[in-house]
């Protein structure tokens, strides 16, 4: 038994080099959803709280009555110098008219939106219309905005996310009652994502952050010449002059307790999920389509109860603190309830949908990534 432990363990080298190779294959894939997603967060709006409605697709806009989505579309009726108030008031999504703006006729909050030279993009508010909205006045390669980011973090968080959730495990069997039990399987994830938030993810979602959060269209050479935020090392060295090196680690404690709790679950349901499969089929590996299948199911359950981590992680990421000025947002508790007052309960939930689609096809891919590489390594007898 000794031996066959043994030769199943897997080298660290072996974590680094599947982990970094899930990760690269994992964002290049997704990472359009997490930029509708991070759009989606960053949306303000004013709508009354009485009348938002429960909905997945954008929890705070569903309306009194309402089946269907709130329209973007021009308001006649608003003069030159009333669009230019409103646009003003809202800087991620201008023209906005929320609690004091004008309603059409079938009771649907008007949007204003400025015209481009592609003309005036007309969308619903939900994942498909973000993504419409973005690739119309941006650009289809807006919807890659931090990828940089992205994969400069991407070796170190998946090589730090697999090594140390072995070297935790290991840990705990050896040195605590909790052996190789589900609970230490839920503990080492646990303790792999507070250590990737801390040493790599904060940092580089700060400056992922900002780069999808400007709005400069990539089919405009001016904009594109002007625009602040150009790549993730001039992003990340312009925050630390500008806001200090605290600024890269802003949002810390949200983003240790979301990815904490991600790791956790995910590892737990994935070894559950995977032990009763081999059990089932009485063999040693899963087939990749199996890897994809619990990965992805896994994948999506801390998304839904975590969300208000991740609204609350980008609205922190994304202000700009000024010195001697106060900034909205102070800290996880005050953020939650600022929110909750100004936008209502369910703005918590903004951006659950692509998320989800963000993140179960996201852990899918990596798991068949990472169990695939680490199987012909070992095959090959690479390491």
């Amino acid at each position: 038994m000794a031996s066959k432990e043994k030769k199943t363990k897997k080298n660290p080298l072996q974590h680094l080099i599947a982990g970094g190779c899930a990760g690269l294959v994992e964002s290049s894939v997704c990472h359009p959803l997490d930029t509708i997603k991070t759009r989606m967060q960053l949306r303000k709006n004013a709508v009354d709280s009485n009348q938002i409605r429960n909905s997945f697709v954008e929890p705070a806009l569903r309306l009194k009555h309402s089946m269907q989505e709130p329209f973007l579309r021009p308001e006649p009726s608003l003069t030159g110098a009333s669009q230019a108030t409103i646009a003003k008031s809202t800087l991620h999504e201008p023209g906005f008219l929320g609690r004091g703006g004008t309603q059409g006729a079938a009771g649907h909050a008007q949007i204003v939106i400025k015209p481009t030279g592609r003309g005036t993009v007309q969308a619903t508010l939900g994942p498909i219309g973000t993504a419409k909205r973005i690739v119309q006045r941006e650009g289809f390669f807006a919807l890659y905005k931090g990828l940089t980011a992205v994969y400069t973090g991407i070796v170190p968080k998946m090589a730090i996310r697999f090594v140390s959730f072995e070297q935790y495990k290991d840990l705990l069997a050896n040195n605590t009652p909790l052996g190789r039990s589900t609970s230490a399987t839920f503990t080492a994830g646990l303790a792999s994502g507070l250590t990737e938030a801390i040493l790599v993810v904060t940092p580089a979602e700060v400056c992922k952050i900002r780069m999808q959060s400007q709005f400069h269209s990539l089919m405009d050479p001016a904009q594109m010449k002007h625009r602040k935020y150009r790549n993730v090392f001039q992003t990340a060295m312009l925050i630390v002059r500008e806001e200090g090196v605290g600024a890269l680690y802003k949002g810390v404690i949200p983003t240790m307790l979301r990815q904490g709790c991600n790791q956790a679950v995910n590892f737990t349901a994935y070894n559950l999920i995977k032990k009763a499969v081999l059990e089932k089929q009485q063999t040693t590996e899963l087939a990749s389509w199996q890897s994809l299948a619990i990965g992805g199911l896994s994948g999506g359950m801390g998304p839904m109860v975590n969300n208000p981590l991740d609204v609350v992680k980008t609205r922190l990421q994304k202000q700009i603190v000024h010195e001697g000025k106060t900034p909205k947002y102070t800290g996880l508790i005050q953020a939650c309830l600022i929110i909750g007052k100004e936008e209502g309960p369910l703005a918590l939930w903004k951006g659950i949908t692509p998320r989800l689609l963000r993140i179960m096809p996201g852990q899918a891919i990596t798991f068949m990534t990472y169990e695939f590489v680490t199987s012909k390594m070992s095959q090959w007898k690479l390491i």
